[in-house]
């Protein structure tokens, strides 16, 4: 009995030493607060590789950070548009241009905080996920669609104004040297199509064959550096040309004298939506957090950064041209400014915007290759995992914008029908009619008369806005009578 009891006591110490010890490894573990978000279809667009709930994902990605994330969705948001502000300014007015900066700011918040709100009730990680949830695959296909258009368009305008920036262009019929023509003259290693194709090679196709979007924070966290070069330096030119030449008071407030004027004010439209958009990569950059519960103050940091960037960068610009301010401000800097050196602040002001642009083109890259993955192939495996499709998906699509920056002289005005359609739907229509769908029972009474004013607001300043845009491209076409 007692040889018994003495081995039952010697198994109870082995048992509780077994549990001790278990329970002392899994304390040591580190509580990691990201949640396996798998989608309803593994195919949902906007799917990053490291999802999975496996061990070995996990430690080779621990999860992006807080600031890591703040500096990619400001790429996002921060690209072309900064540079058509200024001359939002001119049309609008200094108080109501600043006024619609944060306007629009305020309902990107509101549209993005809808959309995370759907998607986690539906237990989507995309938003297209969240369009299929509400409206079938019907709804997916046409926010795809609309993606396709939207970011396509902007990597071709990207492209040439890069071209542009730095070998000059003549596409209004005077030609503008660039940067490198200017320092060396005209030679055949400067001319457009070389200087693309080198940009693409030695640029573009490295930083796009990143397969997670975090593995951009550093590039995002430069271009969101040099944008703010461009505005230290556009503000410390507007300084010194005040203590030389001295600057008018810019208007405050819009220019209206007949119902034209009235009609051309909704122009600007499209180019504050462009500004801020930015949806289609929040579920991205959610999906890669340490933490998903950071997803809203991250949202909410970047759009107060980058309207603080683009309040000052219109300000200063403004101040700098007035009315002389043209749709890109960036073709102002290739004239004398009135200042010392200022032929040299002219091309580092180029120079570090189509380094910015250069920078930002990956991050615009991402959804739209994996959301053409999707609508081409949506049964396949995903295509992080596909080294093969994620290749040929790649090198295809760099291609298509390469040629399309070549062989379109100016899209500025396409640019503008883009932003008036496809990307107003993605930034406001789509979220709006998901709350309102709201097939879970979940949207609040706020929520809907929210969506109705954005959509309603959507549709009536887009629909002039390419009333007022189709009208002067067909008074330009026209000539006039002798």
């Amino acid at each position: 009995m007692k040889v018994k009891a003495r081995e039952e006591e010697k198994l109870s110490l082995t048992v509780n030493q077994q549990e001790k010890k278990t329970m002392t490894t899994d304390s040591k573990q580190p509580k990691n607060p990201r949640k396996c978000k798998q989608p309803i279809n593994e195919e949902s667009p906007l799917l990053p590789n490291q999802r999975g709930c496996d061990e070995q994902a996990v430690q080779e990605f621990n999860g992006a950070s807080f600031a890591g994330a703040v500096f990619n969705l400001s790429t996002t948001i921060i690209g072309a548009g900064i540079m058509a502000l200024p001359a939002t300014m001119k049309v609008l007015g200094l108080g109501v241009g600043i006024g619609m900066i944060i306007f629009v700011a305020i309902l990107t918040e509101a549209s993005v905080e809808m959309l995370l709100r759907f998607s986690k009730v539906g237990k989507v990680v995309s938003f297209g996920g969240v369009m299929g949830d509400a409206f079938g695959k019907a709804g997916k296909v046409v926010f795809q669609l609309c993606i396709l258009v939207n970011n396509l368009g902007t990597l071709i305008v990207y492209m040439i104004i890069i071209g542009d920036v730095l070998s000059g262009t003549s596409s209004t019929g005077v030609h503008h040297a660039g940067v490198l023509e200017g320092w060396f003259g005209e030679h055949w290693w400067n001319g457009r199509t070389f200087v693309l194709l080198v940009t693409t090679i030695f640029v573009f196709a490295p930083l796009a064959s990143l397969k997670r979007i975090d593995s951009l924070r550093h590039t995002s966290a430069l271009a969101v550096a040099l944008a703010v070069v461009f505005l230290v330096i556009t503000a410390g030119i507007v300084v010194i040309k005040f203590f030389y030449e001295g600057i008018s008071m810019p208007r405050f407030l819009p220019n209206v004298s007949d119902i034209a004027s009235v009609w051309n004010l909704f122009t600007v439209v499209p180019v504050l939506v462009t500004a801020f958009i930015c949806h289609f990569n929040v579920h991205t950059i959610d999906n890669e957090l340490e933490d998903s519960s950071l997803i809203q103050p991250i949202v909410q940091t970047s759009l107060a950064l980058c309207s603080s960037v683009y309040i000052l960068t219109s300000l200063f610009g403004f101040l700098l041209f007035g009315d002389s301010t043209l749709d890109d401000v960036l073709a102002n800097f290739d004239t004398n400014l009135g200042i010392p050196y200022s032929y040299l602040l002219n091309d580092i002001v180029r120079i570090s915007y189509a380094l910015h642009l250069m920078l930002v083109f990956p991050v615009i890259f991402y959804p739209l290759r994996l959301n053409l993955d999707d609508l081409v192939f949506p049964s396949s495996r995903p295509l992080v995992s596909d080294n093969c499709r994620f290749a040929l998906s790649t090198i295809g699509l760099i291609s298509v914008v390469f040629v399309g920056a070549n062989f379109i002289p100016s899209i500025w005005d396409v640019f503008q029908f883009s932003g008036a359609t496809a990307t107003v739907c993605i930034g406001f229509i789509f979220p709006a009619a998901i709350a309102l769908r709201d097939r879970h029972r979940i949207a609040t009474r706020k929520d809907k008369i929210l969506s109705v004013f954005m959509i309603g607001l959507a549709v009536f300043s887009n629909a002039i806005a390419i009333y007022s845009d189709a009208t002067a491209l067909l008074k330009q076409k026209v000539p006039p009578r002798a």
